[in-house]
Parts: C-alpha cells; sequence; structure tokens
C-alpha cells in the first residue's frame, strides 16, 4: 500500500508545476519516493513469479520513470510530469516486445498491458494473428475474468480499414486499431489499502493469455 501523501504530493506538483517551487519542495519528492520503492519491489516480485519472462532482479528505481518531462519538441512546457509511471520492462525488451505499465495519477490511475502505436512491422504481425486466429483471440477478451478486470482500448485507431483488410471484415474493429492495450482503471483509494497488491496480482495472472498472444503474434517466446 502507499501513503496518500504520496498523491498529495502530486497534485500540488500539479497546481505548482515550475522549476522554482519543485526546487523548494524536493523533499516531498524524495519522500514520494521511498514510499514507493517498496511498494515497487513487491510488485517486480509478485510479476516475476507469474511471467518467466520478467526479470526479479529488476531493481525498482529503474522501473520508476523519471518526472521529468521532455518539453523540447512539445507546446506544453510544464517541466513536470503529473503523474508516476512505472515501468515493468520484460527481458529483451524493445519495439516487439509487449509491456507492462502501471499510472499513479491523482483520478487517472490505471495498469496498462500491450503495445501503444507500435511499429508498422508489428502492428501487420498483430493485425495478421487475429485474421488467423479469431477464435483465440476472442475467447481471451471475452472471458469472465478478463472482462471483470480489463478492457481493451479502441481510443486509438485508423477512420478506415488497413490494407489488406476488407472493411466489412467481421473483426475490423480489433483490426484498425493502432495501440494494443488492456486498461483496468483503479480507483485511487485503493492505493491505500493492503489488498492493492493482491488485486495486481490477479491482474497480472488475468492478463497472461492476452500478453503471450501478443508475443506468439510478434515472435516472441
Amino acid at each position: 500500500m502507499l501513503n496518500k501523501k504520496t498523491f498529495d504530493f502530486l497534485n500540488a506538483l500539479t497546481e505548482n508545476n515550475n522549476r522554482e517551487w519543485f526546487a523548494e519542495n524536493k523533499y516531498l519528492y524524495e519522500e514520494a519516493k521511498e514510499d514507493l520503492f517498496p511498494f515497487i519491489a513487491k510488485l517486480i516480485k509478485e510479476l516475476a513469479a507469474i511471467d518467466p519472462a520478467y526479470s526479479a532482479s529488476t531493481e525498482p528505481k529503474k522501473a520508476l520513470m523519471r518526472i521529468y518531462r521532455d518539453v523540447r519538441f512539445s507546446k506544453n512546457k510544464d517541466p513536470y510530469k503529473k503523474n508516476y509511471g512505472i515501468a515493468f520492462d520484460v527481458k529483451g525488451y524493445g519495439p516487439r516486445t509487449p509491456s507492462y505499465y502501471l499510472h499513479l495519477q491523482p483520478d487517472n490511475c490505471f495498469f496498462g498491458v500491450g503495445f501503444w502505436q507500435p511499429e508498422a512491422p508489428v502492428l501487420k504481425s498483430i493485425r495478421e494473428e487475429i485474421d488467423y486466429s479469431t477464435s483465440e483471440f476472442l475467447d481471451i477478451i471475452n472471458a469472465k475474468d478478463f472482462k471483470s478486470i480489463y478492457k481493451l482500448s479502441k481510443e486509438d485507431t485508423l477512420k478506415n480499414a488497413p490494407k489488406g483488410y476488407d472493411i466489412d471484415h467481421p473483426q475490423i474493429d480489433f483490426l484498425k486499431l493502432k495501440s494494443f492495450i488492456t486498461i483496468y482503471k483503479i480507483k485511487d483509494e485503493e492505493f491505500f489499502k493492503t489488498e492493492i497488491v493482491n488485486k495486481l496480482i490477479t491482474a497480472f495472472k488475468t492478463i497472461q493469455p492476452f500478453v503471450l498472444f501478443l508475443r506468439k503474434a510478434t515472435d516472441i517466446g
């Protein structure tokens, strides 16, 4: 579980997203990291016990993403993120590997799994696997346990059918997706309860068929 002060820091940072305020209150960010690291370490251990492709030796400080934003090519010049991002990267992590990601942000916490805007060859492979193994894919995303926790994101999609597929294809809604991500929305208060780790363990276990499907589609064993 996490301390509520860890979220309070994000709320304060959102209202004071500038370098002067952050410099004066950096100790609050350091305290938040000390709260997050044991929580991340526990999740690393549990995920590694479920997914053989994940390394139990991953260091929590490497899983916690930087809070500093790269503003060089962004119209939004806020120097800091409004969230803690935790990336659970599997062995051999790269563009052909589905990811686990935990997003902690007041009123917008979620656990996401899959590919966000993968490269064209990867996207092509996933679409082909859905086309070739439709029944398997539908069984996975329509499973009772899956639907009780996750929702397949359909926010990032093409307007037209992708090349090589007819607009009348029975699975066109899936084939038009540009990202293949499942989302588990979590209320802020859940992170302040001891049950949160068990909830995430269940989420890790439930998503494995989806992960294995994507690995098979992208030639990842």
